[in-house]
């Protein structure tokens, strides 16, 4: 059985996930094949491995961050929110079904030996597994049905290291409550880190010294607040505001700027598609629900969503569907990804009452497709290209790459791209439609293809009468950077010989 080392925090957004990432390249570099575990995450942020399987996007990162191929293995039980309903519950890359809390409380036993078996078979494959806990290891009234953070520590006899947020405020009582809390199960965590430390290190090393006496665990490190890591997002706690906060890297660049609105919807899913428009030079990406913003963009895009059809009610109820009528007919150029690009069409059926109990719900009728949602949940790579060049306004720009998740299968005016999905040994396939300056499709992960993005913003850019321009914005080297900063931060400020020590390295 491989070693094992378990990164928890003291609560949400400590930033465990980047620091599994780190940890993941440090090691790996190191000479050690090591992977990453997560048992269970609740994100709507996925991704789609090469057999098909779901799991959650920081995983997926985290292996990139360790140099391997992501599996279901990494992330056995993946829980996507989906409204009144309950959670999407995936094991192993693929819908169980969907539960209320209770009902998935009940189905514990189930749910711990996926992640033992995955947990098992992962170990046999790897020299070292790190682990990352969620939320907090300490909420007393769930620690009998926890299966993420102690529970699964103790079967991979891992040490644990307990992440702390000085950000957030009160940082030390949260070490020492999550102590106290856990009782006799505090034995395993072996080390104190704080995250996001931004102040006189002076002033806060007493309080170092004195967390460590009261309770007897090492601090091994504090790590600073990191600005712009240029790497995707965990959670949406940061869909607020627009990339300002991106530091501008060229003197040189135009004040004039692309403006990419996209629509902060409820139940919005797969929102790290857009981050590659958050690096290019020239543009800016702003995240609303103002009318305003929507109507004087040079680009809407309605994101991916868990509950179609909750959100499309949404944007009629908050007359933004309006709003989108009246930026398309300014010849505002409107996109749909996903669950957008249903929206755009005809009609949404749910026969099955998949997301509602909603039969038949009209879309916003911009797009000659109507859509049906099934019981099966379609997820694969896919490889393609772009057919329809000549109406959509950018050049074919060769092989684009990408994946699908999705419940609804469309039809009527479809056939912007052809694709090729690569689990599966399927014939070609038809895939998004256009109509005029509005076009959808079902290709997640389409804007990290550098030349079809740089297309797409020329294409902007030509009908706001600007000059193209090259980009030397490369989003896979940009990641593999900053995974490589990011893992050098760690590396510095935390006791790497420690960490060593207690995995037995």
């Amino acid at each position: 059985m491989a070693k094992a080392l378990m990164i928890q925090g003291t609560g949400s957004g400590a930033g465990k996930s980047l620091l599994v990432a780190a940890l993941c390249r440090i090691f790996k570099d190191s000479g050690v094949n090591a992977a990453p575990f997560k048992a269970q995450n609740m994100a709507l942020n996925s991704y789609i491995t090469f057999e098909g399987g779901e799991i959650g996007k920081a995983q997926a990162l985290q292996a990139e961050a360790a140099r391997i191929e992501p599996t279901v293995d990494m992330n056995p039980i993946l829980l996507k929110a989906s409204g009144e309903a309950g959670s999407q519950v995936i094991i192993h890359g693929k819908v169980h079904s969907t539960m209320k809390v209770r009902e998935y409380y009940a189905f514990k036993k189930t749910a711990w030996a996926a992640a033992k078996e995955s947990f098992d078979r992962l170990s046999k494959k790897h020299e070292l597994i790190i682990m990352e806990g969620a939320g907090s290891p300490a909420e007393i009234n769930l620690m009998d049905v926890d299966i993420v953070n102690m529970s699964i520590a103790k079967h991979a006899k891992a040490p644990v290291i307990l992440v702390g947020d000085i950000d957030k405020g009160g940082v030390f009582a949260a070490l020492y409550g999550t102590v106290k809390l856990l009782g006799k199960d505090s034995r395993h965590i072996k080390a104190y880190v704080i995250n996001k430390f931004r102040g006189d290190m002076e002033i806060l090393r007493p309080g170092l010294d004195m967390i460590s006496e009261k309770t007897g665990i090492p601090m091994i490190g504090v790590l600073p607040y990191i600005n712009n890591i240029d790497l995707p997002e965990e959670d949406g706690l940061s869909l607020q505001g627009s990339n300002s906060k991106f530091k501008i890297r060229n003197s040189k660049l135009e004040k004039i700027k692309i403006k990419i609105v996209i629509l902060h919807l409820q139940y919005i899913s797969n929102f790290t598609d857009f981050d590659p428009f958050m690096h290019e030079p020239d543009v800016e990406i702003v995240y609303s629900r103002n009318s305003s913003e929507i109507e004087n963009a040079d680009m809407v895009i309605i994101p991916g969503s868990k509950n179609t059809v909750k959100d499309l009610m949404f944007l009629k109820e908050a007359r933004l569907d309006e709003s989108i009528k009246r930026a398309f007919s300014k010849g505002i150029q409107i996109m749909g990804m996903c669950g957008g690009y249903q929206m755009l069409g005809k009609k949404i059926y749910d026969p099955h009452g998949i997301e509602s109990s909603h039969k038949e719900v009209a879309g916003l009728g911009f797009l000659n497709i109507e859509t049906t949602f099934e019981k099966e949940k379609t997820t694969c790579q896919i490889e393609g290209e772009l057919v329809r060049s000549s109406e959509f306004g950018v050049g074919n720009n060769g092989l684009l790459r990408g994946y699908e998740i999705h419940m609804g299968t469309s039809s009527g005016d479809i056939g912007l791209f052809k694709l090729r999905r690569l689990s599966s040994n399927s014939s070609l396939i038809l895939d998004g439609s256009i109509n005029g300056n509005c076009w959808g499709t079902y290709i997640h992960g389409i804007f990290e293809n550098d030349s079809f993005r740089r297309g797409i913003i020329n294409f902007l850019r030509e009908q706001r009468k600007l000059p193209p321009i090259d980009s030397a914005i490369k989003y896979s080297e940009m990641k593999e950077k900053a995974i490589d900063a990011l893992a050098d931060i760690v590396k510095q400020n935390l006791d790497m010989d420690f960490i060593n020590r207690i995995i037995g390295l």
